[in-house]
């Protein structure tokens, strides 16, 4: 199964007075990296959260964004604070001394300089509010787990036909890696021709012997059975229900290698256009599942 990284979801969950919702934002990273805000009385089920998240999520950057509404009686309250109230009245009574004022400290100018009244918000106990937002977070995720796998079949289909494509090239170079041999026996006779301008007789055996050297040097039915063995276990691990990003890019880190060395080695014109034409579409592979989980 392929998932995408990326994908957005939102989810809100109320249970009687007290309403949540949570906001998840996913995208591409190499490790599980979750930023996390919630209001500031909940602090202290970050880690809860972060936790939940961790058994869902194997890798991407996680923006949540959790909100917490309780619309239960006394949940909204307002408290005075009584010691900028006393520092204010202190220095409006000094001008008033000072400057032989005679107006009234009246409430309403003590309002209108502010910060003497603060809104407070009860915090729920924890026992009452995580069920609430454990619901709520899961209902989120469950949503990005959605939009993911719909954009990771999308993802599965492209790779499929791409995997396709290396089976192919893959037979091809095998073919025409076949014919090294005789490659090598008649290049190397036509170079001594025209070294000795067809002066000195060659010897059929040794001529024989120095082409199958270069062919065995040329040899690359290792690399070959080692490339199809990869395209293979890419398979296996699109289908598993495991996330499979890391292993599917190591994977097509040993298939560059393979091509690599088989690049170094053969020396037909035809198998070397393939193999660069497979470098080629190795590099389109790579981006995408820079975006697999």
């Amino acid at each position: 199964m392929i998932k995408s990284m990326t994908g957005f979801a939102t989810a809100e969950t109320t249970v009687k007075e007290i309403a949540v919702s949570a906001d998840i934002r996913a995208y591409n990273s190499k490790h599980l990296d979750v930023m996390l805000r919630v209001p500031s009385g909940y602090l202290h089920l970050e880690e809860k959260i972060k936790k939940r998240i961790a058994e869902r999520i194997a890798r991407g950057r996680i923006e949540v964004k959790i909100q917490i509404k309780d619309q239960s009686e006394g949940a909204i309250a307002f408290e005075v604070d009584h010691v900028r109230v006393r520092a204010i009245q202190s220095a409006l009574t000094e001008l008033k001394n000072e400057f032989g004022l005679h107006d009234n400290i009246s409430l309403e100018l003590l309002m209108s300089i502010g910060g003497i009244v603060k809104q407070t918000e009860r915090v729920a106990e924890a026992e009452i509010i995580w069920p609430v937002i454990e619901e709520c977070l899961t209902v989120a995720l469950n949503n990005l787990e959605v939009m993911q796998k719909k954009e990771g079949d999308f993802m599965a289909a492209d790779l499929l036909k791409r995997l396709d494509y290396l089976d192919d090239c893959i037979g091809e170079i095998e073919n025409d890696s076949g014919g090294l041999l005789a490659h090598y026996q008649l290049r190397l006779k036509e170079r001594l021709g025209a070294l000795t301008r067809e002066m000195v007789e060659i010897d059929p055996g040794r001529l024989a012997q120095e082409a199958a050297f270069l062919a065995d040097r040329s040899d690359i039915s290792e690399e070959i059975v080692r490339a199809k063995s990869h395209v293979q276990q890419f398979r296996q691990i699109m289908n598993s229900e495991e996330p499979g990003g890391r292993k599917l890019n190591f994977l097509l880190q040993e298939l560059h290698r393979e091509f690599n060395t088989m690049g170094s080695k053969i020396g037909q014109a035809d198998a070397s256009h393939r193999i660069v034409t497979v470098k080629s579409e190795l590099e389109k592979i790579r981006e995408q599942i820079q975006n697999v989980e």
